[in-house]
């Protein structure tokens, strides 16, 4: 159905240029052909826009033709002026949006490595601080267990001391049990107690 929409507007098209002037003739042209398009319940909406672009086509040759030669050369170069205009703008937008997106993705780049550095940084400077503690960790560890061996060797020197102490008065008791029993006297204190 699609095919034979474009063969009726081309067949439309030649015929119908010749006696009325191209501006009033698209007009009509297209809303012609817009209710034929429709009419048929098995075409599609993509096979509408592309019967309608090939329509544009076809017109678009039958403006450029010169009737009045230069009204239409001014025309046309209007256009073309206007086109290559346009096209100068797009470029120029396209060009800034590219230095911007750029731009920006260089200050997002630095702004990462500059994160990255002080991450680093503070990282290095964490793990000092805890080789540091570590180190006064193991510093006091190791004090503690030399207090605490100063502690025990005290301890174990106090033990003699009372032990010698002790051994010496055993010595002491049994001389002076000793003499009191070769003079046959007794002991002026008995216990410490009476």
């Amino acid at each position: 159905m699609t095919e034979e929409q474009p063969k009726k507007v081309e067949s439309e098209a030649p015929s119908n240029p010749a006696p009325q002037p191209v501006v009033h003739e698209d007009v009509p042209e297209e809303k012609s052909v817009i209710p034929q398009q429709p009419s048929p319940p098995d075409t599609k909406p993509v096979d509408d826009s592309k019967a309608l672009a090939i329509v544009e086509k076809t017109k678009e040759p039958a403006e450029e033709k010169p009737s009045d030669g230069s009204v239409n050369r001014d025309t046309v170069l209007a256009r073309v002026a206007t086109e290559k205009r346009l096209s100068l703008i797009k470029a120029w937008e396209e060009s800034e949006k590219s230095k911007t997106e750029n731009k920006a993705h260089k200050k997002l780049s630095a702004i990462t490595a500059w994160e990255n550095s002080k991450k680093a940084a503070t990282e290095a400077e964490l793990r000092k601080i805890e080789e540091q503690l570590e180190k006064k960790k193991a510093e006091y560890a190791e004090k503690l267990k030399n207090k605490i061996a100063t502690i025990h060797r005290e301890a174990e020197e106090k033990r003699a001391m009372i032990e010698a102490r002790k051994g010496e008065e055993f010595l002491k008791a049994e001389e002076t049990a000793a003499k009191y029993r070769a003079t046959g006297t007794a002991p002026k204190k008995l216990l410490g107690c009476f």
